[in-house]
């Protein structure tokens, strides 16, 4: 069923068009896009946390997932000695968390909407959040630090001095919230994606509840599934590949396998 924040496209131009769409910053006279972009190969798909995704009552494993984590990960894979920087760790090697991935890129969140050739029959949707609106639903304590630093999104800095542990950072507000952060430079990996990540105030809140509770901070480009194919070439000679989003061998042989299989039935 369409939903009000929904915007279809059906060529390419128009795809790029749209994920450009409010990047005018007349202020800064340039093109500076307020959007976080997460693509999802499904249009149907939600976007949820893995800690939500776990089921049952997950919200109750957070504090032993990310206890036993920090205990047995090695102390050389932190940069400091912080609840935010070990989350985020956690969250970037597949720990089930209250973050989610997002990025600046629209076109890294193309990638991870298409990537998948056994995927591409059904339609693809980009969810595009504007980092600067949702600001204004922030607690502020968070409010004043975006202001004080000149910024739109959070720093692991600015939540440690704000908010240094999680029981800290729910109760920056009575109501629900939901907040940007950029990660730690953990990786070529978090950098070649143009890495964010959203935070939950709370471990069993619901990122696409709230979102559809602030409808107005977010809309949805939807992909028919027929312009998958056409994206994806143009994506590999764009040079948005996985060589490129997971430096390394692995990443490498990932591209070199998917470039090279056989082109699946339209």
């Amino acid at each position: 069923m369409p939903r009000s924040a929904d915007i279809y496209v059906s060529t390419w131009t128009e795809l790029q068009s749209q994920l450009y769409e409010g990047s005018w910053q007349s202020d800064l006279k340039r093109f500076r896009s307020p959007f976080a972009f997460r693509g999802l190969p499904d249009a149907t798909a939600e976007p949820e946390t893995s800690l939500r995704r776990l089921g049952g009552q997950y919200h109750l494993r957070e504090q032993s997932l990310l206890r036993n984590f920090r205990k047995y990960a090695h102390s050389r894979n932190i940069q400091a000695d912080s609840v935010w920087n070990w989350i985020a760790l956690a969250q970037h090697h597949g720990l089930p968390t209250r973050l989610l991935d997002w990025s600046f890129s629209p076109y890294v969140s193309l990638h991870f909407a298409t990537v998948n050739a056994a995927e591409w029959r059904c339609d693809a949707a980009i969810w595009c959040v504007d980092c600067v609106k949702l600001k204004q639903c922030l607690p502020a304590k968070l409010q004043k630090a975006l202001k004080q630093e000149d910024s739109d999104v959070l720093t692991v800095e600015m939540l440690d001095r704000t908010a240094p542990t999680l029981g800290a950072f729910e109760r920056l507000s009575r109501r629900p919230f939901l907040a940007f952060f950029e990660p730690p430079s953990l990786d070529d990996r978090l950098v070649n994606q143009a890495a964010l990540f959203s935070v939950t105030s709370r471990a069993n809140e619901s990122v696409s509840d709230w979102l559809h509770q602030h409808k107005r901070l977010f809309r949805r480009i939807v992909i028919p599934a027929r312009l998958k194919r056409e994206i994806r070439d143009k994506l590999d000679q764009a040079n948005i590949n996985e060589r490129i989003l997971f430096p390394g061998l692995d990443g490498l042989s990932q591209w070199l396998t998917r470039y090279y299989s056989p082109a699946p039935e339209p």
